[in-house]
């Protein structure tokens, strides 16, 4: 029996069920369907189970492979599972990824409710007015043309940015399934999950479309990417829903706050302050500033909307290491130390917002 008050996904089930709760009101109340974001891939219901199936099979079959090489695969995939795949384990898989789905699918519809609860009100002048007065007057879009140029740049760039849509998912589902650390991943979900949270209240907060969807002929000079790609398929599909908000498309554009760069800072300091090894922290940094440029380059984003997002991303891992037991845990593990020769024992629960009781796995 799961004690609720000691368990580490505690916080992020109750915020998962709030949030739900949440946009179900608003679509009852504004009488707009909930959908799918990412429908195209299939139905969630299905997706889901097959997302966790797919982590637990990359999980078992590589150490199966490595006990005992290709003779005896079958044989060895069943003595992982029985010795390293308790039932226990599985829940916490499970909460982890139906809590971190549910506040995402959640955070979507918010954010596609958006024009309809705030019809009208928009901040975009006034924060490239912000823009121009941190930059000493100038387009801090137009300063990082000039600097980086048009070509090569746009590439790499847009790259970084489309790329985050699938590193973030691929990260949760390692921490997940191959952690033997079970805390570790209910800090990293929680802490994704209070992400879509704080930014969906951030989009409500101050309204924003966001510089290239504002002002669109200041980006005209840059080539095709991925990244303009994506922002004419934001377009159409905004549009699309202003026609007919009951119909099946759903609103995606919003600038304050950047969730590229809140959900990256907060994959930064989480990496940083449970002692991954140095390669994979200064990669993520390097990762983070160059989402920090495609942001502004693309014109995803104003100044302040990068700094709110930050500020999100250092709230959302450090109440997510609290809720689930693991605050002060950069004293706790030397930097370099991953995965940590000691490690929280599964068998014990986790108290959220206490020292996790350790045990040698060694």
């Amino acid at each position: 029996m799961i004690d609720m008050r000691r368990w580490p996904y505690t916080f992020a089930v109750l915020l998962s069920v709030v949030v739900a709760i949440t946009t179900l009101f608003a679509s009852r109340r504004l009488d707009l369907p909930i959908r799918d974001p990412d429908g195209f891939l299939g139905p969630s219901y299905i997706r889901l189970p097959l997302i966790v199936v797919l982590f637990i099979v990359v999980g078992i079959v590589p150490t199966a492979i490595k006990r005992s090489g290709f003779h005896h695969i079958p044989t060895s995939v069943r003595k992982v599972i029985t010795e390293e795949w308790s039932w226990k384990r599985l829940t916490y898989i499970v909460a982890g990824l139906v809590s971190f789905y549910t506040c995402y699918v959640s955070y979507r519809n918010l954010k596609s409710y958006l024009p309809v609860v705030r019809e009208g009100v928009l901040f975009d002048h006034r924060m490239l007015e912000l823009d121009h007065f941190l930059t000493f007057g100038h387009n801090p879009a137009f300063l990082l043309h000039n600097f980086l140029g048009n070509d090569a740049a746009a590439y790499i760039l847009a790259w970084v940015y489309v790329s985050y849509l699938m590193l973030i998912p691929l990260t949760l589902g390692a921490f997940l399934v191959w952690g033997r650390d079970l805390s570790l991943g209910a800090w990293f979900a929680t802490t994704l999950s209070l992400n879509w949270v704080l930014g969906a209240v951030s989009y409500y907060s101050l309204p924003t479309l966001g510089p290239a969807f504002a002002q669109p002929q200041s980006f005209l000079e840059l080539p095709d990417t991925s990244a303009s790609a994506l922002q004419r398929s934001l377009f159409r599909s905004g549009a699309g829903f202003k026609e007919d908000p009951t119909g099946n498309q759903i609103y995606g554009i919003a600038g304050f706050a950047s969730l590229h760069v809140s959900v990256v800072l907060a994959a930064c300091l989480f990496f940083s302050r449970i002692g991954m090894n140095a390669f994979v922290r200064w990669a993520s940094w390097i990762y983070l500033a160059l989402v920090v440029l495609a942001t502004i380059y693309f014109g995803w984003h104003y100044l302040a909307d990068d700094v709110a997002g930050a500020a999100i991303g250092w709230a959302s891992v450090s109440i997510g290491a609290w809720a689930s037991g693991n605050r002060g845990r950069r004293r706790r593990h030397r930097k370099g130390n991953w995965p940590p020769k000691r490690a929280i024992d599964e068998t014990q629960p986790v108290s959220a917002g206490l020292s996790p009781t350790v045990s040698s796995t060694a």
